[in-house]
């Protein structure tokens, strides 16, 4: 069901439409952590390593369809809150044909140029085999997870969290299943991870875009809407290609670090590989519901409510702050533990590894969690080269840093980049968020 974001008090409404955000990304990380989990109970720690080193390539793949979920999210978003439905939907056609164009050139990409990445990235010969099948098979699949993200961000720009978390919810779980039977079923190793992946990735994909155009379909408008415009495509752009940016020079930052830390060995490759599944799930969750206050931040905008954008974002960091308490205390308590979940039998180094880089970076997540708060206002308000400044601020500072120090004090040295990385950067978003328009409005009363 539709909701409008800018009526009701910010902090239920906020609430209310960002929980189930929350419940989608924790199943979305799944299918990721699921084909790490089964690989390594079911496989081998090699086979463990070979999965997340190949989750550094598929993030730069992920980075363009987040990019365009979120291009096409804030510009429909806008429309539904100024109630121009018509060019809404015109918005929802432009931007399922950008992102169809992007697939194919990154498919292209994805089949013929995998291997040298794998290369470029010193991947040990050990796992390189089944890093370069499970690629293969993801490569394929690229087209669903596009369509997906369009359709997750087309629903939430009209304030419908629960359908996505529905969808992911089954699909997620079904992954799961089919990973266990494909591996210890069928004994089809890494690849019957990446098929499991592949099949679960499309029924899903498939039954949101049918979802989709059926709720667009029940949306009356007056004036009639288009299959494609360049104004809109432009507005789309102007907010998805720095999204994209962002998120592919994370993906590159990342992939450059996976470089470093391949060069330490496979143990070590391992054990990185299980708890950065587990940041990830952290991080990508924070992500998601700052997605959710630039659904709101956009749907103000277009309704000129700028009062209701900085209650929202009081509303946003209480929020995540209340979850980081949680889980960092989960990560310091029960690090060796959750690291034990994706190997049968770690090796020493491996477990060290894990708890190292979860013990050093989890207390941090009280920091990073209020940036992406202020990133996601100031992306609904498409402040985007305020934006990148700060992004480009954090990956720059955690490369650097991850070679500088990994020669010191070895691979601890580049789990000590990510919390620099972080702080500087939070201070820069939240100047950038304190600069916008919405702070020279008095105070309302947010009950309405």
């Amino acid at each position: 069901m539709n909701r409008d974001l800018t009526v009701g008090k910010p902090e239920s409404v906020l609430w209310r439409f960002c929980m189930p955000l929350f419940g989608s990304i924790v199943f979305q990380q799944l299918y990721n952590i699921a084909d790490s989990l089964v690989a390594g109970k079911f496989i081998g720690e090699n086979a463990l390593a070979a999965v997340g080193n190949s989750y550094e390539i598929t993030l730069i793949f992920i980075a363009f369809a987040f990019g365009c979920n979120i291009g096409c999210s804030v510009v429909v978003s806008q429309y539904f809150g100024a109630k121009r439905y018509g060019e809404m939907k015109t918005a929802v056609h432009t931007g399922m044909i950008a992102s169809a164009v992007t697939c194919l050139i990154l498919m292209l990409i994805g089949i013929f140029g995998c291997d040298a990445l794998l290369k470029l990235i010193r991947t040990p010969a050990e796992i390189f085999d089944d890093s370069s099948l499970y690629l293969d098979v993801y490569a394929l699949g690229l087209p669903f997870v596009f369509f997906y993200n369009i359709s997750e961000g087309i629903f939430s720009a009209l304030g419908d969290s629960k359908t996505p978390f529905c969808f992911l919810a089954v699909s997620s779980l079904s992954n799961i299943g089919m990973d266990v039977l494909f591996v210890a079923g069928f004994h089809m190793g890494v690849a019957g991870v990446a098929w499991a992946t592949f099949l679960c990735q499309g029924v899903s994909c498939v039954v949101a875009l049918i979802f989709v155009f059926r709720r667009l379909r029940g949306m009356p408008s007056d004036e009639p809407s288009q299959a494609f415009s360049l104004p809109i495509f432009k507005k789309f752009a102007m907010v998805a290609i720095p999204s994209i940016l962002q998120q592919s020079f994370i993906s590159v930052g990342n992939i450059i670090i996976q470089g470093v830390i391949n060069g330490f060995g496979p143990a070590v490759v391992a054990g990185y590989s299980a708890a950065v599944k587990l940041n990830n799930l952290v991080i990508t969750s924070f992500t998601t519901l700052a997605n959710g206050i630039s659904n709101y931040t956009a749907q103000n905008l277009g309704a000129k409510k700028l009062e209701r954008i900085r209650e929202g974002f009081r509303a946003g960091a209480k929020m995540v702050w209340l979850l980081s308490i949680p889980l960092i205390a989960l990560y310091w308590l029960s690090s060796d533990a959750l690291i034990k979940l994706f190997v049968e039998n770690p090796s020493r180094t491996a477990l060290d590894t894990g708890r190292a880089f979860l013990r050093i970076l989890s207390p941090f997540y009280l920091i990073i969690s209020i940036k992406l708060v202020a990133d996601g206002v100031l992306r609904g308000s498409s402040m985007m080269k305020q934006f990148m400044i700060s992004t480009f601020t954090d990956l720059t500072l955690r490369v650097a840093l991850a070679f500088v120090l990994s020669a010191a004090m070895g691979a601890t040295g580049i789990w000590c980049a990510w919390p620099v990385g972080w702080s500087i950067a939070a201070v820069l978003s939240i100047l950038f968020y304190r600069r916008g328009a919405w702070m020279q409005h008095p105070a309302v009363p947010s009950a309405q």
